[in-house]
């Protein structure tokens, strides 16, 4: 069923994030600008989206902080991919990035969101079939970690929706789902809640993730698959044994 779903053919990567927990191992770039292997990490996202063949054709980078420099690289064009960016003329957070550019996805309405600074190898058609057998308002693509202080865990029940959400620092819970930076996130949700008032910048995980759960239908699925998140510098190193 997966292999016939069809998709939006746009995407929004958030690649305008200061990277200041990286700044003792890169220096004046952005951080999905960090060198793995003699290639950005954000070439990986890019071709992890083109290997997964579901029909992609168009990102749209939300980039902020030294910005130029992802824009002078990449130009318009990777590979089969067209690539449009939106400038954050100040920092906006990850919720006040995504308000920036939705307007950007026209009629469509699911908005597949990935993390400039994480990869995880998921499969797509399954994230967006799941999202629509659910009638899900908004779903996270989820990673099973163990022992780990560095995430807030999010729990869910038997369905998949999300129940409850635990801080960093969880004390005596050892092991649980976090986010892994992929989402699908209904516009039309989003819209509801736009009389709202966000102040700029605010956190699309605090503000709106953990802040609505229970308002809307947020529901996760796991995935076992390869993740690495670049923030912090023994990350980005794990990363450069990986990405190969």
């Amino acid at each position: 069923m997966s292999n016939i779903i069809n998709i939006p053919e746009k995407a929004l990567i958030l690649a305008g994030g200061l990277g200041t927990r990286l700044r003792s191992v890169i220096n004046d770039i952005p951080k999905p600008m960090a060198d793995i292997n003699g290639k950005p990490f954000l070439s990986y996202l890019f071709d992890y989206i083109l290997n997964q063949g579901a029909g992609i054709k168009e990102l749209i980078l939300s980039v902020g902080y030294k910005h130029e420099r992802i824009i002078n690289y990449y130009g318009n064009k990777y590979g089969i991919l067209s690539l449009e960016y939106v400038i954050e003329d100040k920092p906006l957070g990850t919720g006040g990035a995504i308000k920036n550019a939705i307007n950007k996805f026209g009629g469509d309405n699911e908005i597949l969101i990935l993390n400039g600074d994480t990869f995880f190898n998921i499969d797509i058609k399954k994230l967006y079939e799941f999202h629509r057998n659910k009638n899900s308002d908004l779903t996270i693509a989820l990673k099973k970690m163990e022992k780990s202080d560095r995430y807030g865990f999010i729990e869910i029940d038997i369905t998949g929706k999300i129940m409850k959400f635990l801080e960093k620092g969880h004390g005596h819970v050892m092991s649980g789902f976090i986010n892994g930076g992929i989402y699908i996130l209904n516009k039309s949700f989003l819209d509801n809640i736009d009389n709202i008032e966000n102040p700029y910048p605010f956190s699309f995980e605090k503000d709106i993730i953990e802040k609505y759960y229970n308002y809307g239908k947020f529901y996760g699925i796991n995935f076992n698959d390869c993740f690495i998140d670049i923030g912090v510098p023994e990350d980005y190193e794990r990363a450069k044994a990986i990405l190969i």
